[in-house]
């Protein structure tokens, strides 16, 4: 299983709504689906997405552990095409990085609470709600799917900026906490 390079900000396959998985039984998915473990493993990322490793499909991995997430941990979940629905209209300010996007970080708005449906390995669909931090990652990874990265849903560009910078700066969110609510 190889690491994969990591496509940055800019690259077209960013750019673009990815299609939709519809063959399951292609041998090839499983071995995608294990490169992009190791990616996502060895850029200590909480989540990625195909397109974030060049490849236009909509499929979406992530793990949420309980040290970034209340204590709840969301074990790795493996998404073929999903779709996302808010279960409130209240959005929350928090920041994001992006393994696409290296070395900076943002402020950005996302619902609190929503539902979110998809298909695993084999197609069968699965439906789940998630708050929180668990709920940011899953709108943050879904946004690669359709071109959209953190910095595009950033309402104040003044908060983007270098981790290095604000972890060096008096009155930036420390390091640890920057760590804590980074999305990926």
């Amino acid at each position: 299983m190889p690491v994969l390079p990591i496509a940055l900000m800019g690259a077209n396959v960013l750019k673009r709504r990815a299609v939709e998985v519809t063959d399951f039984k292609d041998s090839l998915l499983r071995g995608l689906v294990d490169d992009m473990l190791e990616t996502m493993d060895a850029a200590e990322g909480v989540g990625l997405a195909a397109p974030q490793v060049s490849v236009s499909k909509r499929i979406v991995i992530f793990y949420v552990p309980a040290a970034r997430n209340e204590g709840i941990e969301i074990p790795l979940t493996i998404m073929f095409n999903p779709v996302i629905k808010p279960l409130k209209k209240t959005r929350e300010d928090g920041w994001e990085a992006c393994l696409s996007v290296p070395g900076l970080i943002g402020e950005v708005s996302r619902y609190t609470a929503i539902s979110y449906r998809y298909q695993d390995i084999t197609g069968a669909i699965i439906e789940c709600e998630a708050e929180g931090f668990h709920a940011r990652v899953v709108q943050h990874e879904c946004d690669h799917l359709d071109g959209i990265l953190y910095p595009m849903r950033m309402k104040d560009m003044s908060t983007l900026a270098f981790v290095d910078v604000l972890n060096s700066e008096v009155g930036q969110p420390s390091g640890s906490e920057l760590q804590k609510s980074m999305s990926e």
